[in-house]
């Protein structure tokens, strides 16, 4: 018995890190597949062109820009921007279409 216990106290902990490193390494592998040109072209190009030259600040902080792509932007007119985050677009996924909207707008 006490060498039942003994095993399960040494076992439990490793398995409870190998599934958190697995589960840590499928964020880091959703992130990097990201496609943010792709993104971009299918959501952003309508209102912002292919320059990201109208209604986009490459001034601002990436900070700014995530919560922007996020949770939205309401102006003083229509159309306001749609926050992404419910339709599945992760921060770091947001941090990386900034990225390329700086990219793409010098």
């Amino acid at each position: 018995m006490l060498k039942k216990i003994a095993v399960s106290v040494v076992l439990l902990p490793v398995l409870g890190l190998l599934m958190m490193n697995a589960a840590t390494s499928r964020t880091r592998a959703a992130a990097e597949d990201f496609d943010a040109a792709g993104t971009f072209k299918a959501k952003c190009v309508m209102c912002h062109t292919a320059t990201a030259s109208k209604n986009f600040d490459p001034a601002k902080t990436d900070e700014q820009l995530t919560e922007a792509i996020l949770k939205g932007v309401k102006g003083e007119k229509p159309p306001f921007m749609p926050g992404y985050e419910a339709k599945g677009i992760t921060p770091e996924q947001a941090k990386a279409l900034a990225a390329y909207m700086r990219s793409v707008r010098q």
